[in-house]
């Protein structure tokens, strides 16, 4: 219990705390007590009875106000002199830190949540320590650690938030896949939520890439000049995940991918490509395979930011140019498209695979890609796509699964029955992999969902750990089958294993909500020669209200066709109907005759 809470003013009563701690509260009694005035009292009182002699009442308040208020104002400017030194020495403090953190790579970071919803980072307090001695100087600190995206959640009660996936329609006559809602944000708020520093990467920070002048080709089997013939060691060694590593992805005869490698690329698409420092969103059509397909629904923000290549062959060059799709520009709608020379396969399926897995090395700079496979239509801005299935999730790598299967064996099965490649081929894989511990999919392999992939869709950061992956992915496409679906697991799997790193493998009907598949040019070309040729009759003359009946007459093969003149003819019931039909007939035959 306090003064205060018995409506006791202490600032009135000197010795309040210590009649508390004696356990006596002071009571308020009116006292007279008649003293003798000190001599000091005196001597104030005659000074302040001789001040105002001088001077009238009102002159003495307005000189004392004076003098109060001078006091205040000299207090008020030494506060705020000091407050300001401090300020001035946080703000140098400030951009000491600032500084230090744009110059070196690795500087401290603590995440925090901004309004939006997004971890941001602030430099840490750093306190200088003072060398004690003749000149104290302020101790410099080492680099502090870099700084990572760590995600963000959206608001309680965010739409997204509460979306739940509707069951699927019940059509028993479509049964096969189809596309679902996805919960998209506005593109204002999805690139307002794009990451400013890289996601983490787990144990791997440092990856770079064999080259060799020579190639060496012993090998136990598989492998190309592009790939460079690695050998089994030194497969096993790249899923040995270290904090630096050198591993093969491609390019191997150059130092420059594009340059003398395969997959030879023009200087000047080059220099754009290495321009590209934001999003990218990639596409191939090799042998004249596919139509181009223009994305929709693209806003301006991205028509103007993000990268859209399309990589083409010498023969889809020439079909584009024949087509006048293609004449003094190299861009046709919203794509650039870049002509590939000295392709290093002659599978068109695997030289796809390159742009496909490899545009961490097509695109230094970049720090997000999409790819889409050239018979697919993008429907859904970029922007949007990656904040759903990328930054909201936390993850550097999604794709979707498989709408039917998702047991590899099955789906070795489902390519040999296919004909997707050889037989044989497509058997040794899977033995290899079987001799190396790999078993079919169960609930044990849970929170894992699915070791097939839909490879024609892939969302990722460039940060090492996924860079590494898609190298390794592309290493094991060299080395064995170009179905990519068959050696994905492996690969996820072996990494993870060494690591925390996961693969955000979303529904496939939410893969088909934001791109629409269209058919292969030549599955377009058999569905026209399989359709009925259309019988177009020729159309009815004209005739104005006060011409006279005219006859025409059509010549085809000898025959006198005889087509009589149009007349308004006007809709009857009944027995009208019925007679009219009868009359109609009869000007039939009246006409057959002459």
């Amino acid at each position: 219990m306090t003064g205060g809470s018995l409506g006791i003013r202490s600032g009135s009563y000197g010795s309040l705390d210590k009649q508390l701690q004696n356990g006596v509260l002071p009571t308020q009694v009116p006292t007279i007590i008649r003293s003798k005035p000190s001599k000091m009292f005196k001597e104030k009182e005659t000074l302040v009875h001789w001040i105002c002699k001088l001077a009238g009442r009102k002159k003495v308040g307005m000189l004392l106000l004076c003098v109060i208020s001078a006091a205040v104002f000299v207090w008020v400017l030494y506060v705020g002199k000091g407050d300001d030194t401090r300020e001035t020495a946080n703000v140098q403090n400030l951009r000491a830190n600032d500084s230090l953190n744009k110059n070196s790579p690795g500087s401290p970071l603590i995440n925090s949540l901004q309004p939006n919803g997004l971890h941001t980072t602030y430099p840490g307090n750093q306190t200088s320590s003072l060398i004690t001695g003749e000149a104290k100087k302020s101790q410099i600190m080492p680099p502090p650690p870099p700084s990572y995206f760590l995600g963000y959640t959206l608001p309680p009660g965010h739409p997204c938030n509460i979306f739940t996936l509707p069951p699927p329609p019940a059509d028993r006559k479509r049964t096969g896949p189809r596309p679902c809602p996805v919960c998209y944000l506005p593109v204002e708020e999805a690139v307002a939520l794009m990451p400013k520093v890289p996601s983490f990467s787990p144990i791997l920070k440092d990856l770079t890439y064999i080259y060799e002048e020579s190639l060496n080709k012993e090998t136990e089997f598989g492998g190309s000049d592009f790939g460079g013939y690695p050998t089994l060691k030194q497969r096993n060694d790249s899923y040995d995940i270290r904090e630096s590593m050198r591993v093969h992805c491609g390019f191997v005869k150059g130092r420059k991918p594009g340059h003398g490698t395969g997959f030879d690329i023009d200087d000047d698409d080059l220099l754009e490509m290495e321009q590209c420092n934001g999003v990218v969103v990639g596409s191939a059509i090799f042998g004249a395979f596919d139509n181009i397909q223009q994305p929709t629904n693209i806003s301006e923000y991205s028509k103007q930011t993000v990268c859209f290549y399309m990589f083409v062959d010498e023969e889809t060059e020439a079909e584009l140019k024949r087509n006048g799709n293609l004449v003094n520009s190299k861009k046709i709608g919203i794509w650039r498209v870049v002509v590939v020379h000295n392709l290093p396969y002659t599978d068109g399926r695997r030289n796809g695979k390159i742009p496909k897995l490899l545009p961490h090395r097509l695109f230094p700079n970049a720090r997000f890609s999409l790819w889409i496979d050239g018979k697919l239509e993008l429907v859904v801005d970029p922007y949007q796509i990656l904040e759903r299935f990328l930054w909201r999730k936390n993850a550097t790598f999604a794709i979707s699964r498989h709408y039917k299967r998702f047991d590899l064996f099955v789906e070795a099965e489902a390519n040999k029955a296919a004909g997707k490649y050889d037989n044989a081929s497509i058997d040794f894989q899977v033995d290899f992999y079987k001799k190396e511990g790999l078993t079919p999919y169960s609930e044990a392999k849970l929170p894992i969902t699915s070791d097939v992939p839909e490879g024609c869709v892939i969302i990722r950061e460039h940060v090492p750990i996924s860079n590494l992956f898609t190298c390794l992915w592309f290493n094991e496409v060299d080395r064995f089958t170009s179905r990519d679906q068959i050696s994905f697991s492996t690969v996820r799997d072996k990494i993870t294993a060494k690591t925390n790193w996961t693969v955000n493998m979303f529904l496939d009907c939410e893969r088909r909500n934001f791109v629409v598949q269209r058919h292969h040019k030549s599955v377009l070309a058999q569905l026209a020669r399989m359709a009925p040729p259309a019988v177009y009759p020729p159309p009815p003359p004209l005739m104005l209200p006060n011409d006279p009946p005219r006859v025409f007459s059509l010549e085809t093969s000898g025959e006198r066709v005889v087509n009589s003149p149009v007349r308004k003819v006007t809709p009857r019931r009944g027995r009208d109907r019925r007679s009219g039909s009868r009359r109609h007939r009869k000007v039939v035959r009246d006409i057959d005759s002459s």
